[in-house]
């Protein structure tokens, strides 16, 4: 097999798994054929640059030319794809596996396959079967934040509409979920070598300051908001939260900030309540 050989269908195709990445079915056919990834891909694609960019977006060409070498649907290909995920929440797909899913791998044979809900970081349950996403090596690291547990699903919930569907409610999760991981200034002040840990999710879930510091985590920035799975909770309740209080949560939150962040934090805020479509006064569900 060469790069510029005819785009024609396989001779033998491994049927896909439910909710494999589309790199980790190449990867396979790759496997099988004992040709490097790259080249299978070039095979369909010889325009291609990479697995990753192939897994973030294809153009509906390139889904037609794929799903007929694979001899499936364009559409079964594009599932496998993170193009319909919307831009304000693809900083929340990683590059490699966060999760996995032990009822999902125990019925699975080598090798194993990479799923799609793998690399996203808003999820802590499979999409396929519902159950209880664990650490990537399988092990159960119970978190700190199970009384957060209904909050924490909604959160979920309200993060999946957004990039799989597109559904927001009056502002976008994704974008709470990046305002809650700034940097906040507690009262009374702290000593300077203890301010990386406090961020504004903390002014919304109070156990958060001290698991943070108890287990030495150091939490993501704005920019790659994606949470281990144990201390994710905890984000994803905070989203539900803001969420369901509505706007003048944002407003109130602002006060935990000071200098160029809250400069940061009042500009992003006041332009999502500009755009925002709220019913009604706010209900503030807590104390912060």
């Amino acid at each position: 097999m060469t790069e510029d050989a005819p785009q024609r269908k396989l001779p033998v195709i491994l049927p896909p798994h439910s909710d494999e990445l589309l790199s980790s079915w190449i990867n396979r056919h790759a496997a099988f054929y004992a040709v490097p990834p790259l080249v299978m891909l070039r095979h369909c694609l010889p325009e291609a640059h990479s697995l990753r960019a192939a897994d973030l977006h294809l153009s509906d060409d390139q889904e037609i030319r794929l799903a007929k070498v694979f001899a499936t649907e364009p559409a079964v290909v594009r599932r496998m794809t993170f193009t319909n995920v919307v831009q304000s929440s693809r900083r929340l797909i990683a590059v490699r596996p966060q999760q996995s899913c032990p009822n999902c791998s125990a019925h699975r044979t080598e090798p194993e396959p990479i799923l799609r809900s793998q690399l996203v970081g808003w999820r802590l349950t499979c999409p396929v079967c519902g159950g209880l996403f664990r650490d990537t090596d399988g092990r159960e690291l119970p978190s700190p934040f199970r009384q957060y547990r209904d909050a924490a699903c909604r959160g979920e919930q309200l993060l999946d509409d957004e990039a799989e569907r597109g559904i927001a409610t009056w502002t976008s999760p994704a974008e709470i979920a990046r305002l809650l991981l700034m940097r906040r200034i507690p009262r009374p002040i702290p000593r300077e070598s203890d301010l990386w840990r406090f961020r504004v999710i903390g002014a919304i879930i109070p156990d958060l300051d001290g698991i943070v510091a108890a287990e030495q985590e150091n939490l993501p920035t704005p920019a790659s908001p994606i949470l281990r799975l144990h201390m994710r909770p905890a984000l994803l309740a905070g989203i539900a939260i803001v969420e369901r209080a509505g706007p003048e949560m944002l407003r109130m939150l602002r006060r935990h900030m000071v200098g160029d962040n809250r400069f940061r934090f009042t500009d992003t805020t006041e332009r999502m309540i500009a755009q925002a479509h709220w019913p009604g006064s706010s209900l503030q569900l807590q104390l912060i």
